[in-house]
């Protein structure tokens, strides 16, 4: 009798649709548009797109705000499952994390105070400026990688807003082109893009190198392509950044 109890419940446990985990998401709640705090609510590009994901696998995503410099360590020590905050894939991060497909395409951008894109039209002519730029961020790593890096003053902040905020004591900023686009169009300063995008980016979720980190990356992975072919990553985009910034720009530009 107690085997066929046992045995029953066994079924009925088999039986009942599994609980759903939960995806701890870190963020710095300070990257417009993509991650950023209004009237006491997380939102942007990067929160609607983990949301979507959870949707389609059925998870609780759980968002984890904090500073930008520190999103990588808290992932290392497994205090997060990923990082939505426009992570990009690098070569010394793909040898640290399994990252999923790429979800944006992008480009490196110098923005400056409106006036002054005549004078700095590049990154070849930041030699003896002063720049902002977020701290530990793939745009820090492209800044002090330039050849001419000893001679550019490169001041780093915790967040877009602030880099913004800095353009009144220094000469320009570096970030994504994407986000400066829509910077410019919320800054109280008047702004402009200086020159073009001078390194291609590609953003994506990183998740830890272990049995538990590469199953959850592959489950999100899925559901990213799910996304992009039911066209719903493509809508967030268009919401947030008026823009679809999710196809290679190769295949963006052939369209």
């Amino acid at each position: 009798m107690r085997s066929l109890i046992l045995s029953a419940a066994l079924g009925l446990a088999t039986a009942l649709p599994a609980a759903a985990d939960t995806i701890r998401v870190g963020m710095s709640g300070g990257y417009f548009p993509f991650t950023f705090t209004r009237a006491d609510e997380l939102q942007g590009f990067e929160v609607d797109l983990m949301n979507a994901v959870g949707e389609i696998t059925g998870d609780d995503i759980e968002f984890v705000t904090m500073s930008f410099s520190g999103l990588i360590g808290a992932l290392e020590s497994g205090r997060i499952d990923t990082v939505a905050n426009q992570i990009t894939v690098t070569p010394e991060r793909e040898a640290k994390f399994a990252f999923t497909q790429p979800y944006v395409y992008d480009g490196a951008q110098v923005v400056v105070k409106a006036g002054n894109e005549d004078t700095i039209t590049g990154p070849e002519s930041l030699k003896g400026k002063s720049v902002a730029v977020n701290l530990g961020s793939n745009f820090e790593e492209l800044l002090r990688a330039l050849p001419y890096a000893d001679d550019i003053d490169i001041r780093t902040y915790e967040s877009n807003i602030e880099q913004d905020t800095a353009l009144g004591r220094v000469d320009a900023f570096v970030m994504d082109r994407v986000s400066s686009a829509q910077v410019i169009k919320q800054s109280p300063l008047p702004l402009a893009l200086a020159g073009q995008p001078f390194d291609e980016i590609r953003n994506a979720l990183p998740f830890r190198k272990d049995e538990a980190g590469i199953a959850l990356r592959d489950k999100v992975d899925a559901a990213i392509t799910q996304l992009k072919e039911n066209g719903r990553l493509a809508e967030i985009s268009e919401k947030w950044l008026d823009a679809d910034v999710t196809k290679p720009l190769a295949d963006a530009a052939a369209e």
